[in-house]
């Protein structure tokens, strides 16, 4: 019997640690197995469980996605979004600038080509126009032989812009005539009397001017 009692001390000593209320391990013993207290709302004002199986309020939560108050910067915002309206109206006013000077610089690169082609054209129909007097004083002496061939000549070169000056009787313009000589008259308006060497025109511009006899 003598042996049983040391482990009766230890079951005494034992129990007595878990039912001291000053000891640690006893304190949070009694924390976890004691009531979990309600909590009180602070926005309702009422008690509510929200572990013991109660619905939370929702309507606590629309305070959470409430619009932001006319002091958080709106002003600013608007103030970036009309600057950046502005600008977008003087790039589209610098875009239609530059558009514009586009097309007028188009137009005038298309008219200068266009000069350009005329003249070099026109510097070639003049080269070729000694080749037109050989024909014409060989049309004098033989015009069934060489009829045929100056006017094919005449023909693809007007087909291309060459007009032949026709001032026989016109009043006498300096512009297209070129008198070497005169048969003076009564007196009154100098007209062309005969046409010593053709002038000619290219594309309304005169190439040449005739070679003319006048008269009062």
């Amino acid at each position: 019997m003598g042996g049983s009692e040391p482990n009766g001390r230890a079951d005494d000593a034992l129990l007595d640690e878990i039912g001291d209320p000053g000891d640690e391990r006893g304190s949070e013993v009694e924390d976890f197995t004691g009531e979990v207290p309600r909590t009180e709302s602070t926005r309702s004002g009422t008690v509510g469980d929200y572990g013991a199986g109660d619905s939370i309020d929702v309507s606590d939560l629309d305070d959470l996605f409430d619009e932001p108050s006319s002091g958080d910067g709106s002003d600013a915002v608007a103030h970036d979004v009309d600057a950046l309206l502005g600008e977008i109206e003087q790039f589209k006013d610098l875009a239609m600038r530059a558009q514009a000077d586009f097309e007028n610089f188009r137009k005038r690169s298309a008219a200068q080509l266009s000069d350009e082609v005329e003249r070099a054209t026109g510097r070639l129909a003049e080269a070729f126009l000694p080749v037109l007097d050989a024909a014409e004083a060989a049309y004098l002496r033989h015009p069934d032989e060489v009829g045929p061939l100056l006017n094919l000549m005449l023909t693809e070169l007007k087909r291309h812009g060459l007009e032949t000056l026709d001032i026989v009787g016109s009043p006498f313009d300096p512009e297209v005539a070129e008198a070497v000589a005169h048969e003076a008259d009564a007196g009154g308006e100098v007209v062309v009397a005969e046409v010593m060497r053709s002038g000619y025109r290219w594309k309304g511009r005169t190439l040449r001017p005739a070679m003319v006899r006048t008269k009062d």
